[in-house]
């Protein structure tokens, strides 16, 4: 059973600065997948998951644990404008206390907002089609999600 952390110190405590992380974004359908490189400077979008049923996506979760030894996952959360949570986020918090019974690995919590817009607009600027962004969106959008905590965890550790 893995930790839900809270608080990203916590968090860069548990999984060091030697390893590779994983951001997820959750959505109904799918789940995008980035994975940052070991020295967790850059994160990469990797792939798409289709979403099934809960036992088969945290599978495939674990899968990409073991096969790119990840230290910690960051999760998006679907917050409002407002900064409140709706039923969305409450999903995902769900998804997660599910996740972290079946993995070792901690996961930490990245407000999302805007991950999704930024990714589209850079995808649009890359002037890809829209069937080629409509495949790409999910894992794009993860890894915003992953390198804003690669970001702020390179800023805790310079001090």
């Amino acid at each position: 059973m893995s930790e839900i952390c809270d608080d990203i110190d916590a968090f860069a405590a548990q999984v060091g600065n030697a390893a590779s992380l994983m951001g997820l974004d959750l959505g109904t359908k799918t789940i995008g997948v980035a994975i940052s490189d070991r020295l967790q400077t850059v994160a990469t979008p990797r792939e798409t998951i289709k979403r099934k049923k809960f036992g088969i996506d945290a599978d495939a979760i674990d899968r990409l644990i073991a096969d790119n030894q990840i230290a910690g996952i960051v999760l998006g959360l679907p917050m409002n404008m407002d900064g409140s949570e709706g039923p969305r986020a409450q999903s995902t918090r769900a998804f997660s206390r599910n996740l972290s019974a079946r993995i070792t690995v901690p996961i930490f919590f990245w407000d999302e907002r805007l991950s999704t817009v930024a990714a589209e607009r850079a995808l649009l600027e890359a002037d890809m089609s829209r069937k080629k962004r409509a495949d790409v969106i999910d894992n794009v959008a993860a890894s915003y999600i992953l390198q804003g905590v690669l970001d702020r965890l390179s800023h805790i550790r310079r001090g």
